[in-house]
């Protein structure tokens, strides 16, 4: 008797763990996400700017709304598991992008984490390829920059490495009357060689044009 009571019990405990949620589940991984911890503090900020209905200096309330809304399907997209980011150059000229090396094995003679590529004018970064961000050439300047949520539009020249979150599809263009160069997302993070592992050289526009395009690719 106190064998099948045994078994009943080992039963009981067994079917338990099978059905029933258990309270030590793994936190979702996203949640782990640098990205996914940035976009969360900006919304939370971004909400309680909303609920108290103070307007941030030098911010619409349309500039507002806009933000908020690029920023949740950004969150979306991490919450799904997208894990990589486009670039698309409509600039007229080549640009440098950063993405990752071209295998996923660790090279232990890298010197940096990711690589610098070239991006032909007309083309998007190939789907599921992390574009990671792109590189500001030392005589190329950025208007209406911002890299807070909360933070009003500045002028931003290079060089210096521009990082886009997971999730993203960033677009560049460039200005006729000021050739000055300008992204479609709200905010983009400035990133200095102390921040991250990324070759950030000094150098000119100019030269960029003359390297063969080499970031995996869509032709537009």
């Amino acid at each position: 008797m106190k064998i099948w009571k045994s078994l009943l019990i080992v039963l009981m405990i067994v079917a338990n763990l099978a059905f029933a949620q258990p309270s030590f589940a793994d936190i979702p991984k996203f949640s782990k996400n640098p990205d996914y911890i940035e976009v969360t503090k900006a919304l939370k900020q971004l909400s309680q700017t909303k609920d108290a209905q103070t307007q941030v200096e030098g911010l619409t309330p349309e500039e507002i709304k806009k933000r908020t809304e690029e920023l949740t399907l950004q969150k979306y997209a991490l919450e799904t598991g997208i894990n990589w980011g486009q670039c698309s150059n409509q600039t007229g000229n080549t640009i440098a992008v950063y993405g990752k090396r071209p295998n996923d094995e660790e090279d232990e003679d890298a010197v940096y984490e990711n690589g610098l590529y070239f991006l032909g004018d007309g083309q998007s970064t190939k789907n599921n390829w992390d574009c990671d961000g792109i590189y500001l050439p030392n005589d190329v300047q950025v208007e209406n920059f911002t890299s807070n949520p909360n933070g009003q539009g500045e002028e931003l020249r290079g060089a210096a490495a521009l990082k886009i979150l997971d999730g993203t599809q960033l677009v560049i263009k460039r200005n006729p009357d000021t050739a000055a160069i300008e992204l479609n997302v709200p905010t983009v993070k400035v990133l200095n060689s102390k921040e991250a592992n990324w070759f950030i050289p000094d150098i000119s526009q100019d030269l960029i044009n003359t390297r063969v395009p080499n970031a995996p690719s869509n032709q537009s």
